[in-house]
């Protein structure tokens, strides 16, 4: 089994940054891709970044490229994702999540989720 919990949700206000962090731990051997998910109220799921956990190949999706960067940390078994430029539209639970084969855009393939942080960027 995997273990993954996030970190680094909160308050801001359109415009400005925030960080999140996740952190595995467990059989993290397994891990092959890491990926940042978010669910808005009314919404479904949608992938937002992924990251492989060993070539740091990478996916964004359309609505946050240039704006969000993910990067990984293998020693310290850390995906981070670092939000720019934040809209109200970004508002919604953030989750990590975890697959075992390449995954990147193939939202079926992840296997393990995280709890889930708030993220609320203020108009």
């Amino acid at each position: 089994q995997v273990q993954l919990v996030e970190s680094g949700g909160g308050l801001v206000q359109a415009g400005g940054s925030l960080r999140l962090s996740c952190t595995a731990s467990g059989r993290t051997f397994s891990i092959y891709t890491m990926g940042w998910f978010r669910q808005a109220p009314g919404k479904e799921r949608e992938l937002v970044a992924a990251i492989s956990w060993s070539g740091g190949d990478t996916y964004c999706s359309d609505s946050v490229k240039g704006r969000f960067t993910i990067s990984r940390d293998n020693a310290k078994r850390t995906v981070n994702l670092q939000m720019n430029s934040l809209k109200p539209e970004d508002t919604a639970v953030y989750y990590c999540a975890a697959a075992r084969v390449p995954a990147l855009a193939v939202v079926s393939r992840y296997d393990y989720w995280g709890q889930g942080t708030q993220v609320t960027v203020s108009s």
